[in-house]
């Protein structure tokens, strides 16, 4: 009669981790400068634009100095750096 004894441990599912940090650092209308990140993200929910780079995780980046532009065209979302 050891149920209470066998039922397992829960410890190792309920261990807080760090949030992943995701998400648009660099807003439309913003400064950027060549090489920074102005979204994070899993998967193309923005897909790179004219001035913009993207990296082997999905990360947008700025190739040049500019300011940061949020377009829309056929439903999908573009950053551009002008």
């Amino acid at each position: 009669m050891a149920k209470t004894k066998a039922g397992g441990s829960k410890a190792s599912q309920l261990t807080p981790r760090p949030g992943r940090r995701l998400g648009v650092k660099i807003f439309g209308g913003q400064k950027v400068e060549s090489g920074n990140i102005i979204v994070r993200q899993r998967g193309t929910k923005f897909h790179p634009g004219p001035g913009v780079g993207k990296g082997k995780d999905h990360t947008l980046f700025a190739l040049k100095n500019g300011m940061v532009e949020f377009l829309t065209k056929k439903g999908k979302k573009f950053i551009a750096v002008s």
